[in-house]
C-alpha cells in the first residue's frame, strides 16, 4: 500500500507541476485582459443577477438554483480541509496564491458559464445538455470531439473516485470521529482495518441520504441545494467572522506572515531557499484553490447549462460569483482563522487543523466549537457529493449517448463509492482527487483559450446592449 501511495503522490506531482499551474493562471489572466477586468467592473451586476431570475429564459432550473447546484459541489471539504492542508503543506503563503488564482479564476469561471449557455443543446427527450464537452465539440468543431471525450472521462473519474465521493465522505466521518470519539476507543474490524463505530454510523447515514436524493436526478438535487447551500455558507462565514472580530489586533500580523511566506521572504532563507518556499506555497495554494472553487476544471458549466436564461453573458456573470463566494469569502475566512491561531504549524493534519483554529478563535467551550465545525463540514461535504453526482452523470451521459439505463445504474455505483469511502486511505484519496482535477482542467482550459474570441465578442455585445437599455437590469 505504501508503494501505491508513493506512485500516486509522484503522479500528482507531475500533473500539478509548473506547466499546469502556469496554464491555468495564464488562462485566467488572459481572459481577465480580454474582458477588461470584468470580475471587478461587473461584480455588482453579477451579484444582482445571482438573486434575480430571468423572466423569459429557457432552461430546466433557475439561475440561482443552477448556481446553488454548482456551489453545492464547490463549497465542500476544500474550504475547510483543503485550505488547512494547503497551509500545512505550503505554509501560510499558500493562502495568498489561492486568492490570486481565485481572482483570475473568476474570469475563467465567467467564460465557462458563458460558453455553457452559448453551446448547450437539447436532446430528443427535451433535456438540456451543456458543459465543456459541448462547447469543445460545437465551438471548436467535430474534429475536437476526442478532446471533449477526454474531459468527460476525467470528469467521470473525478466524480466517482476523487473529489465527488471519497474525499467528501472521508471528511465527514473524520470530523464526526474527532467530535464523538477523538481517541478512537470504540472500534470494530472492517475489511481488515480498525474503524470506530462513529465512522461506520456516520458513513451509513450519509450514504442513505445521498441515495434518497441522487436517485431523483437534477430537479431533486437543485431543490435541496438551493435551500441548504445559502444557509450553510452564512452559518460558516458567521462563525469565521466571530473569530476574526474577536481577534482584530492579530489580523495585521497574520497578513504579514501570509505575504512574507508567499514570496519566500524569511529572515534566514534567501536565494534558492526563498524561491523553493515560494514555489511550495504557490503549488499548494493554486492546486488546493482550484480543488475548492473548481475554476478551470469545467465542472460548474455543466450545472450552468441547465439555467433558465437566453443570455450567455448573464449566466457567465452568475457563474463567476461562485468563485467569489467560495474562495474570496469562505476560503479567506478559513485561512485567516488558521493563520491567526498558528494551527498550520502544530503538526496536525486535515480537519484537525481547522478544529484547532476554531477552538482557539471562537469564544465558546472547545466542545461547542468542535461541534460547529463538524456540522459545517458535514453539510458542505454532503452537498458536494450531491453536486458531483450530477456532474459525473452528465459526463457519463455524453460518453454513452444519454443512455437512461446506464445513468440509473451509475447512480447506484456512485452511492456504493460513497459507502466504501470511509474505509480507504485518506492521503491516497486526496492525491487521486488532485490528479483527476488537473487532468480535467487540461482539455477545458485549452478549449476556453481557443474560444476566448467568442467570450470577448459576446461580452462586448452584451455590455453594448445593456448600456443601450435593450437588456433589463
Amino acid at each position: 500500500m505504501d508503494r501505491i501511495n508513493s506512485i500516486i503522490e509522484q503522479i500528482d506531482g507531475y500533473v500539478w507541476g509548473i506547466p499546469l499551474i502556469v496554464l491555468i493562471l495564464f488562462c485566467g489572466l488572459f481572459l481577465t485582459v480580454r474582458t477588461g477586468f470584468l470580475q471587478v467592473r461587473k461584480l455588482g451586476l453579477a451579484l444582482k443577477y445571482m438573486l434575480k431570475d430571468e423572466e423569459d429564459g429557457h432552461g430546466e432550473v433557475s439561475s440561482f438554483a443552477a448556481l446553488c447546484t454548482a456551489l453545492s459541489a464547490t463549497v465542500g471539504t476544500g474550504n475547510i480541509v483543503g485550505v488547512a492542508t494547503a497551509l500545512a503543506a505550503g505554509g501560510p503563503g499558500a493562502l495568498f496564491w489561492m486568492e490570486l488564482a481565485a481572482f483570475f479564476g473568476m474570469a475563467t469561471k465567467y467564460a465557462e458559464g458563458l460558453l455553457a449557455i452559448k453551446y448547450r443543446i437539447t436532446d430528443g427527450n427535451s433535456n438540456i445538455l451543456g458543459g465543456p464537452f459541448y462547447y469543445i465539440e460545437n465551438g471548436l468543431g467535430k474534429k475536437f470531439k476526442w478532446l471533449g471525450k477526454m474531459f468527460a472521462v476525467f470528469g467521470l473519474c473525478a466524480g466517482l473516485m476523487g473529489i465527488g465521493t471519497i474525499t467528501q465522505i472521508n471528511g465527514i466521518t473524520s470530523a464526526a470521529n474527532n467530535f464523538f470519539d477523538p481517541d478512537s476507543t470504540h472500534t470494530v474490524s472492517v475489511l481488515g482495518g480498525e474503524y470506530t463505530y462513529t465512522t461506520i454510523i456516520a458513513g451509513l447515514i450519509i450514504t442513505i441520504c445521498v441515495a434518497l436524493i441522487t436517485i431523483g436526478g437534477l430537479q431533486r438535487i437543485a431543490s435541496v441545494t438551493q435551500v441548504i447551500v445559502p444557509l450553510m455558507i452564512v452559518s460558516y462565514v458567521a462563525s469565521c467572522l466571530i473569530i476574526i472580530f474577536t481577534h482584530l489586533t492579530e489580523i495585521p500580523s497574520a497578513v504579514g506572515v501570509i505575504i512574507r511566506n508567499a514570496f519566500g521572504i524569511r529572515p534566514i532563507a534567501g536565494g534558492a531557499a526563498g524561491f523553493s518556499v515560494m514555489m511550495l506555497s504557490m503549488r499548494n495554494g493554486v492546486a488546493r484553490g482550484i480543488f475548492s472553487n473548481e475554476a478551470g476544471l469545467g465542472s460548474a458549466p455543466i450545472a450552468a447549462a441547465a439555467a433558465r436564461t437566453k443570455e450567455p453573458v448573464r449566466q457567465g456573470l452568475v457563474t463567476m460569483t461562485g468563485t467569489f463566494i467560495d474562495t474570496i469569502i469562505v476560503c479567506t475566512m478559513t485561512g485567516l482563522s488558521i493563520v491567526m491561531a498558528g494551527s498550520y504549524d502544530k503538526g496536525l493534519e486535515g480537519v484537525a487543523i481547522t478544529t484547532d483554529a476554531f477552538g482557539y478563535g471562537l469564544p465558546f467551550p472547545a466542545k461547542v466549537s468542535s461541534f460547529i465545525l463538524m456540522a459545517c463540514l458535514t453539510v458542505f461535504a454532503f452537498t458536494t457529493i450531491l453536486g458531483w453526482n450530477y456532474y459525473s452523470e452528465r459526463c457519463l451521459s455524453y460518453l454513452t449517448g444519454s443512455n437512461k439505463r446506464v445513468a440509473v445504474i451509475y447512480r447506484y455505483v456512485y452511492v456504493a463509492a460513497v459507502f466504501v469511502g470511509p474505509f480507504l486511505t485518506v492521503e491516497a484519496v486526496w492525491n487521486l482527487a488532485d490528479i483527476f482535477n488537473g487532468l480535467m482542467a487540461i482539455p477545458n482550459v485549452i478549449a476556453i483559450i481557443f474560444l476566448s474570441g467568442v467570450v470577448a465578442s459576446e461580452t462586448k455585445d452584451f455590455i453594448r446592449r445593456y448600456k443601450g437599455g435593450e437588456i433589463r437590469s
